[in-house]
């Protein structure tokens, strides 16, 4: 069976991309702009995991897989297309464009 995917960038030079499920992607990234605030200081880029986790229901956690994978690889997917702002400074913060 053929399976809708998508690739995700990554905002660092000669990173290759990743594919993965379209209803993936797109269910963490509209989790990631619904919990992510759109002024500074933004959000601990750690903390982003829990947010997400707060937004979804058991059963997509459970379909979803690592969380916290899918949320790296979205959130890098987001902020090469310049959806996401990350800020400067450590810990990593990021704003939603």
């Amino acid at each position: 069976m053929f399976e809708d995917k998508i690739v995700c960038e990554t905002p660092t030079p000669g990173k290759k991309p990743t594919r993965i499920d379209r209803w993936k992607y797109e269910l963490v990234r509209d989790a990631i702009m619904i919990v992510t605030p759109t002024k500074e200081p933004g959000m601990l880029f750690k903390e982003l995991p829990k947010w997400i986790e707060g937004a979804l229901s058991e059963e997509e956690l459970e379909k979803l897989g690592s969380l916290m994978w899918y949320t790296t690889t979205v959130k890098l997917d987001m902020e090469a297309k310049g959806e996401l702002i990350r800020l400067k400074g450590s810990p990593q913060r990021i704003i939603k464009q």
